[in-house]
């Protein structure tokens, strides 16, 4: 397994000829993931989490953030393009992906009620998920989530690390009223996705 900034710098390269895209397909998934759930929201009066109006949001949003974590991975594979039609890709395996999708937070949900920390906890256990359901189509539900979570025994310090190295840049992110966002989640996703790389191969060796 590499370091932190070994990831960094492998993301760096990797989006390298590839941010323009990147960004707007960002640019997209935060105006379709957000800004129609916050105006019905805003109509209705409501943003309560276990409304109708949030699980309505979930259903439809899950595939789409599904799609838009893992075209990082084919970046990073195969130099694949980071583009909004790929957003689609999830709603090809709907099923399989929003019922694991929501287990998962069900789960989470779950260990939360105990105290913070073990949702923190699982939330890390549970992060691989979604690679996992693209490399296993065979794989949904419990058995997707069970497979992260032997793969991260072990790393999710090594990821919580990862992901807290970018609160710097999540910081300036903010200071630029969000805009920054655009440029950091690609970084940050790539990363992620070149971390799952290396765990991966450790565990096939």
């Amino acid at each position: 397994m590499g370091t932190n900034q070994d990831y960094k710098n492998k993301a760096l390269e990797s989006l390298r000829g590839h941010w323009g895209s990147a960004v707007i397909t960002t640019l997209i998934v935060c105006l379709i993931g957000y800004i129609p759930y916050y105006c019905l929201s805003f109509a209705i009066g409501t943003d309560n989490p276990l409304s109708l109006t949030s699980f309505l949001w979930f259903i439809v949003i899950t595939p789409i953030f599904w799609s838009y974590t893992v075209m990082f991975l084919g970046l990073v594979r195969t130099g694949d393009e980071v583009k909004a039609s790929g957003l689609l890709e999830g709603f090809s395996d709907f099923n399989r992906i929003f019922m694991t999708k929501l287990l998962q937070m069900i789960y989470v949900l779950l260990w939360s009620l105990l105290f913070i920390i073990p949702g923190i906890i699982k939330e890390f256990s549970y992060a691989l998920t979604d690679f996992i359901l693209k490399d296993n189509p065979e794989l949904g539900y419990n058995a997707a989530i069970e497979e992260s979570m032997r793969l991260m025994k072990g790393h999710k310090a090594k990821l919580f690390w990862l992901f807290l190295s970018f609160i710097g840049w999540a910081i300036l992110s903010t200071l630029t009223l969000g805009l920054g966002y655009l440029l950091l989640y690609p970084y940050w996703q790539t990363a992620f996705a070149h971390f799952y790389e290396d765990l991966k191969a450790q565990d096939a060796a």
